[in-house]
């Protein structure tokens, strides 16, 4: 194992649950019903207004009006839905020690996440761990075609950072997640909550998947590489 000098973090999963307090697929009903009052019902198949996750609703819509005002402000309605959740997110165990921990050793650390960096930002400020990360905080914008799997957030960081790709780790919880580590070129620690998770990272190719990230804490305080 080899350090890690440069540590891209997903956003929910990894240092949170965003939708703890509000289910992801009251969002989701949410956003099919403001389409529908907009006269768009048959914008979007009956399995993409059935889903549970938001994000499927704003990547279908995406696809199908690209560029569109009607696309940004699916999204900045969908942001303003997780700016309320990270009031109420759910911090990963382990994830605020293991954050401080990394920035005190010395790794420079940034967000690459499908979610809105305002959500992201509002809630690291809620813990207090904004200045770990800052300015490095890149997540969604209405350019939806470059949301993961596309590995253009990781680049952002990378470039940002001055980082290497091989000196960078990325944690992630989605196989979208794990297919932009490749494409960057960086290395991948899959977080998974559950064993249903850890199964569909393992199956994605993931060779180093963990279900806490306390045993991650617990190398990197005894001070060998991680990474």
């Amino acid at each position: 194992m080899t350090p890690a000098r440069f540590v891209l973090w997903d956003f929910d999963g990894p240092i949170c649950r965003l939708f703890a307090g509000r289910r992801a697929s009251l969002v989701a009903a949410d956003l099919v019903e403001w389409l529908e009052r907009q006269g768009l019902h048959g914008l979007l198949t009956e399995a993409e207004r059935e889903t549970l996750d938001p994000q499927v609703v704003l990547r279908a819509v995406g696809r199908r009006r690209p560029g569109s005002d009607l696309v940004a402000g699916l999204e900045e309605r969908l942001t303003q839905e997780e700016l309320r959740a990270a009031a109420s997110a759910l911090p990963t165990a382990y994830a605020d020690p293991l954050i401080r921990t990394w920035t005190a050793v010395g790794a420079r650390l940034a967000v690459t996440t499908n979610n809105s960096p305002r959500a992201a930002r509002t809630y690291l400020d809620s813990r207090g761990l904004t200045g770990c990360f800052a300015p490095h905080l890149y997540g969604r914008t209405d350019q939806l075609h470059h949301l993961k799997p596309h590995p253009h957030c990781l680049h952002r960081a990378l470039a940002a950072m001055g980082a290497p790709p091989g000196a960078a780790l990325m944690i992630g919880d989605a196989v979208t997640d794990l297919a932009a580590a490749r494409e960057a070129g960086v290395a991948f620690l899959g977080y998974a909550r559950n064993d249903g998770k850890e199964r569909v990272l393992r199956a994605a190719g993931a060779d180093l998947v963990v279900q806490s990230l306390e045993p991650v804490l617990t190398l990197l305080r005894s001070g060998r590489p991680v990474g």
